[in-house]
Protein backbone atom coordinates (compact mmCIF):
# COMPACT_ATOMS: atom_id res chain seq x y z
CA UNK A 1 0.00 0.00 0.00
CA UNK A 2 1.31 3.45 -0.92
CA UNK A 3 2.07 5.76 1.99
CA UNK A 4 0.31 9.11 1.99
CA UNK A 5 2.46 12.25 2.14
CA UNK A 6 1.69 14.37 5.19
CA UNK A 7 1.35 18.12 4.57
CA UNK A 8 3.43 20.36 6.84
CA UNK A 9 0.34 21.92 8.46
CA UNK A 10 -1.83 18.83 8.93
CA UNK A 11 -2.47 17.16 12.30
CA UNK A 12 -0.50 13.91 12.46
CA UNK A 13 -1.57 10.96 14.63
CA UNK A 14 1.53 9.10 15.79
CA UNK A 15 1.03 5.71 17.41
CA UNK A 16 4.02 4.88 19.63
CA UNK A 17 4.26 1.11 20.10
CA UNK A 18 6.73 -0.33 22.58
CA UNK A 19 7.69 -1.20 26.14
CA UNK A 20 8.37 0.91 29.25
CA UNK A 21 10.56 3.35 27.31
CA UNK A 22 7.56 4.23 25.14
CA UNK A 23 5.25 4.15 28.16
CA UNK A 24 7.33 6.66 30.14
CA UNK A 25 8.34 4.54 33.12
CA UNK A 26 8.86 5.07 35.96
CA UNK A 27 7.09 8.44 36.12
CA UNK A 28 4.20 7.49 33.85
CA UNK A 29 2.18 4.26 33.97
CA UNK A 30 -0.19 3.46 31.10
CA UNK A 31 -2.74 1.93 33.52
CA UNK A 32 -2.94 4.75 36.05
CA UNK A 33 -1.33 7.79 34.41
CA UNK A 34 1.26 9.94 36.12
CA UNK A 35 3.76 12.60 35.13
CA UNK A 36 3.31 13.27 31.42
CA UNK A 37 6.75 14.91 31.26
CA UNK A 38 8.12 11.40 31.87
CA UNK A 39 7.28 10.45 28.26
CA UNK A 40 9.39 11.25 25.20
CA UNK A 41 6.12 11.72 23.29
CA UNK A 42 5.18 14.68 25.50
CA UNK A 43 8.39 16.49 24.55
CA UNK A 44 8.10 15.58 20.87
CA UNK A 45 4.57 17.03 20.76
CA UNK A 46 5.79 20.23 22.44
CA UNK A 47 8.51 20.56 19.80
CA UNK A 48 6.09 19.90 16.90
CA UNK A 49 2.46 20.89 17.71
CA UNK A 50 1.14 18.99 14.65
CA UNK A 51 1.85 15.72 16.44
CA UNK A 52 -0.90 13.92 18.36
CA UNK A 53 0.58 10.92 20.12
CA UNK A 54 -1.12 7.67 21.07
CA UNK A 55 1.05 6.02 23.72
CA UNK A 56 0.93 2.22 23.32
CA UNK A 57 3.82 1.44 25.64
CA UNK A 58 3.49 -1.42 28.14
CA UNK A 59 6.07 -1.97 30.87
CA UNK A 60 8.01 -5.23 30.71
CA UNK A 61 6.86 -6.45 27.30
CA UNK A 62 9.09 -8.36 24.89
CA UNK A 63 8.98 -7.81 21.15
CA UNK A 64 6.65 -10.77 20.57
CA UNK A 65 4.15 -9.27 23.03
CA UNK A 66 4.48 -5.83 21.46
CA UNK A 67 3.93 -7.32 17.99
CA UNK A 68 0.66 -8.86 19.18
CA UNK A 69 -0.67 -5.36 19.95
CA UNK A 70 0.31 -3.70 16.66
CA UNK A 71 -3.04 -3.75 14.88
CA UNK A 72 -4.98 -2.17 17.73
CA UNK A 73 -2.36 0.49 18.36
CA UNK A 74 -1.97 1.40 14.68
CA UNK A 75 -5.68 1.73 13.91
CA UNK A 76 -6.43 5.26 12.69
CA UNK A 77 -2.83 6.46 12.91
CA UNK A 78 -0.73 8.15 10.23
CA UNK A 79 2.63 7.11 11.68
CA UNK A 80 3.83 4.16 13.77
CA UNK A 81 6.93 4.33 15.95
CA UNK A 82 8.29 0.84 16.69
CA UNK A 83 10.39 0.42 19.85
CA UNK A 84 11.40 -2.62 21.88
CA UNK A 85 13.98 -5.29 22.60
CA UNK A 86 15.46 -4.62 26.03
CA UNK A 87 13.02 -6.98 27.76
CA UNK A 88 13.97 -9.77 25.34
CA UNK A 89 17.58 -9.25 26.47
CA UNK A 90 16.62 -8.98 30.16
CA UNK A 91 14.66 -12.25 29.90
CA UNK A 92 17.52 -14.09 28.15
CA UNK A 93 15.83 -14.25 24.76
CA UNK A 94 17.70 -14.40 21.46
CA UNK A 95 18.45 -10.97 19.96
CA UNK A 96 18.04 -12.31 16.42
CA UNK A 97 14.46 -13.32 17.24
CA UNK A 98 13.82 -9.90 18.77
CA UNK A 99 15.10 -8.27 15.58
CA UNK A 100 12.86 -10.54 13.47
CA UNK A 101 9.86 -9.42 15.52
CA UNK A 102 10.80 -5.76 15.08
CA UNK A 103 11.22 -6.29 11.34
CA UNK A 104 7.81 -7.93 11.17
CA UNK A 105 6.28 -4.90 12.90
CA UNK A 106 7.90 -2.51 10.42
CA UNK A 107 6.73 -4.52 7.41
CA UNK A 108 3.20 -4.94 8.78
CA UNK A 109 2.86 -1.23 9.48
CA UNK A 110 4.05 -0.44 5.95
CA UNK A 111 1.45 -2.87 4.58
CA UNK A 112 -1.15 -0.86 6.52
CA UNK A 113 0.01 2.26 4.68
CA UNK A 114 1.64 3.89 7.69
CA UNK A 115 4.80 5.92 7.78
CA UNK A 116 7.13 3.98 10.11
CA UNK A 117 10.01 5.00 12.36
CA UNK A 118 12.18 2.49 14.17
CA UNK A 119 13.90 3.07 17.53
CA UNK A 120 17.10 1.45 18.74
CA UNK A 121 17.70 0.11 22.26
CA UNK A 122 18.93 2.39 25.05
CA UNK A 123 21.98 1.64 27.16
CA UNK A 124 21.07 -0.25 30.33
CA UNK A 125 23.02 0.88 33.39
CA UNK A 126 21.69 -1.85 35.68
CA UNK A 127 22.50 -4.49 33.07
CA UNK A 128 26.01 -3.23 32.35
CA UNK A 129 28.44 -4.70 31.45
CA UNK A 130 26.84 -8.08 30.75
CA UNK A 131 23.97 -6.84 28.57
CA UNK A 132 26.01 -4.30 26.61
CA UNK A 133 27.25 -6.65 23.84
CA UNK A 134 23.70 -7.94 23.29
CA UNK A 135 22.32 -4.38 23.13
CA UNK A 136 24.99 -3.43 20.60
CA UNK A 137 24.29 -6.52 18.51
CA UNK A 138 20.53 -5.90 18.55
CA UNK A 139 21.11 -2.27 17.60
CA UNK A 140 23.22 -3.40 14.63
CA UNK A 141 20.32 -5.61 13.52
CA UNK A 142 17.82 -2.77 14.06
CA UNK A 143 19.96 -0.45 11.94
CA UNK A 144 20.05 -3.10 9.20
CA UNK A 145 16.25 -3.40 9.29
CA UNK A 146 15.87 0.38 9.01
CA UNK A 147 18.21 0.45 6.02
CA UNK A 148 16.60 -2.54 4.27
CA UNK A 149 13.05 -1.28 4.84
CA UNK A 150 14.01 2.35 4.11
CA UNK A 151 12.54 3.70 7.34
CA UNK A 152 14.11 6.32 9.62
CA UNK A 153 16.02 5.10 12.66
CA UNK A 154 15.71 7.17 15.84
CA UNK A 155 19.08 6.94 17.66
CA UNK A 156 17.82 6.77 21.23
CA UNK A 157 20.92 4.82 22.33
CA UNK A 158 23.45 7.43 21.25
CA UNK A 159 21.25 10.30 22.44
CA UNK A 160 21.51 9.15 26.06
CA UNK A 161 24.82 7.25 26.16
CA UNK A 162 27.33 8.85 28.50
CA UNK A 163 30.38 9.83 26.42
CA UNK A 164 32.59 9.14 29.47
CA UNK A 165 30.95 5.81 30.43
CA UNK A 166 30.37 3.78 27.29
CA UNK A 167 27.34 1.49 27.40
CA UNK A 168 25.56 3.47 30.10
CA UNK A 169 23.11 6.36 30.25
CA UNK A 170 24.54 9.51 31.79
CA UNK A 171 23.54 9.61 35.47
CA UNK A 172 21.36 12.73 35.23
CA UNK A 173 19.56 11.29 32.20
CA UNK A 174 18.35 8.15 34.01
CA UNK A 175 15.97 7.92 36.97
CA UNK A 176 16.72 4.39 38.12
CA UNK A 177 19.40 2.84 35.89
CA UNK A 178 16.70 1.19 33.76
CA UNK A 179 14.71 4.13 32.37
CA UNK A 180 15.34 7.75 31.42
CA UNK A 181 14.72 10.57 33.85
CA UNK A 182 12.41 13.41 32.83
CA UNK A 183 15.49 15.14 31.41
CA UNK A 184 16.37 11.97 29.49
CA UNK A 185 12.87 11.73 28.06
CA UNK A 186 13.06 15.40 27.11
CA UNK A 187 16.26 14.77 25.16
CA UNK A 188 14.68 11.80 23.37
CA UNK A 189 11.51 13.71 22.52
CA UNK A 190 13.32 16.74 21.21
CA UNK A 191 15.30 14.59 18.77
CA UNK A 192 12.11 13.15 17.26
CA UNK A 193 11.45 14.09 13.63
CA UNK A 194 8.88 12.51 11.32
CA UNK A 195 11.59 11.94 8.74
CA UNK A 196 14.06 10.75 11.38
CA UNK A 197 16.61 13.45 10.52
Amino acid sequence: MRRRRIPATERVVVAALGDSITEGSPGYDSRVGGDETSQWEHWAARADPRLEFRNCGVHGQRTDEILARLEGCARGADVLVVQGGINDIAQGRDVETAAENLGTMVRRAKELGLRVLLVDVLPWNNGWPGADPKIRRLNELIAAIAAAEEVPLLPFHDTLEDPDREGRIREDWTSDGDHPSVEGYRRLGETFRLDGS
